[in-house]
């Protein structure tokens, strides 16, 4: 194993350490799902997010087999998907948007587009105790479990193509968000993503987790910034709003929107400045005035100008504010930033619904912490910080003070969690 690879820590190590051994017949890989605490869709603009894995996930299962197809069943989902490897081009008619087909075949079709006939055939099985469309990203941990898995049966991570751009699970998670969104990464190049304009917050914090604190990373490239304890005696309860974060068919078109507004002020940037930067932050850090100038240059658009200031709060002032809060135990200052977080989704991105704004207000005021709408938007679900003694009883006022206010609302789940692993092989 070359020195490099030693380098590589948690899965992506694991994965190149049993792959320059043998690859293996069978292989299962548990994927949590993740809670977003701060980082409203900042990833993809250059910015930073704080986040935790939560103790529910995917299992994925996969046996080899000796030809090209890969045949994928879900406990939690209807039919089989089969794709031949040798006819990856062709997409059946079923699967339309929304399907969850489209996230197998956009796995599949990247691994062996990026790494020409490496992809051995398999039987993959999902399983699941993550809730669905609730924000804690159901979709990217089955892009993170089936490429897990494909990459161990198919001894990807021993390729030349692999080692020389992804050396450590900071970027295995930013590649796996390529794979996600269609952008390349290094020279493995795009290909077909699922259609959604995301970053890689979801896909690092499944795979860079850290058992019982928060981790705060930046993006673009992916860098670790600071891991913070999560307190001894708190817990995370999580309220699952019954209205789907689905970033499919029409959700989709809304969720584009608001990260299609980053491309909007870029683009208008870029033409004025003459420069070519490929974030928002990074034009932010051009120069003393460039906040200024960006301001004058989307001055015509209200959104725009929401979007802005919703990312320079965000991920300029609210984060690091909020971990030196957290670091200091200081939960009262925690909770006054996380509620300025929670306003900037409302006006600035615009991406909240009755049932996660009444949510969000009703965990304060029982006596949360802090509490806070996560995910994409639209719909899914809401954390608030709590004491771990009293979470479960915590939840069930949470639920039913929230059906009291809202009676025609869906019935609101909710379950209790601490900051969990990351992405593990499962062993039998």
């Amino acid at each position: 194993m070359s020195d490099v690879l030693e380098e590589l820590s948690g899965p992506a190590r694991e994965a190149v350490r049993t792959a320059t051994l043998t690859a293996p017949r069978s292989v299962s890989w548990f994927v949590p799902g993740r809670i977003e605490l701060l980082g409203k869709h900042t990833d993809y603009a250059g910015g930073r997010s704080l986040l935790a894995a939560v103790d529910v996930g995917h299992t994925v299962s996969a046996t080899a087999r000796p030809d090209r197809l890969l045949v994928v069943r879900s406990e939690v989902a209807d039919g089989v998907v089969t794709i031949d490897l040798d006819q990856r081009h062709a997409r059946p008619a079923e699967e339309g948007d929304g399907h969850w087909s489209g996230y197998v075949r956009t796995v599949a079709d990247r691994l062996d587009a990026n790494f020409p006939g490496r992809v051995r055939g398999a039987d993959l099985t999902v399983t699941s105790t993550l809730p669905l469309a609730a924000g804690m990203s159901s979709s990217s941990a089955l892009v993170v479990g089936l490429a897990l898995c494909l990459i161990d049966l198919s001894e990807i991570a021993a390729d030349p193509a692999f080692t020389s751009e992804i050396t450590s699970p900071e970027q295995l998670g930013e590649y796996l968000g390529t794979v996600e969104n269609g952008q390349s990464f290094g020279a493995l190049a795009g290909h077909r993503g699922v259609g959604t304009f995301g970053g890689s917050e979801d896909h690092t914090a499944m795979l860079c987790a850290v058992p019982d604190a928060l981790v705060q990373y930046s993006f673009c490239p992916v860098r670790h910034e600071r891991t913070i304890d999560f307190q001894p005696g708190l817990a995370l309860a999580v309220a699952v709003s019954g209205v789907e974060a689905a970033k499919t068919g029409a959700a989709r078109d809304h969720y584009n929107r608001v990260s299609l507004a980053v491309t909007e002020i870029l683009r208008r940037w870029n033409e004025d400045s003459g420069r070519g930067d490929i974030t928002l932050a990074d034009a932010i850090a051009a120069g003393p005035r460039a906040v200024d100038r960006l301001r004058e240059l989307i001055a015509d658009d209200d959104y725009l100008g929401g979007r802005l200031t919703q990312f320079l709060e965000e991920s300029g002032r609210i984060i690091p504010a909020a971990s030196e809060a957290l670091e200091q135990e200081d939960l009262e200052g925690f909770g006054a930033l996380v509620d300025q977080s929670q306003r900037g989704a409302e006006t600035g991105l615009c991406n909240q619904v009755d049932e996660t704004i009444a949510l969000q207000r009703i965990a304060r005021e029982l006596g949360a912490h802090a509490a806070s709408a996560f995910g994409a938007g639209f719909g899914g679900s809401v954390w608030a910080l709590v004491p771990e003694q009293e979470a479960g009883a915590f939840a069930e006022r949470w639920a039913a003070h929230y059906h009291r206010a809202h009676p025609d609302a869906v019935q609101v789940r909710t379950l209790v969690t601490r900051p969990g692993a990351s992405a593990h092989r499962v062993t039998d």
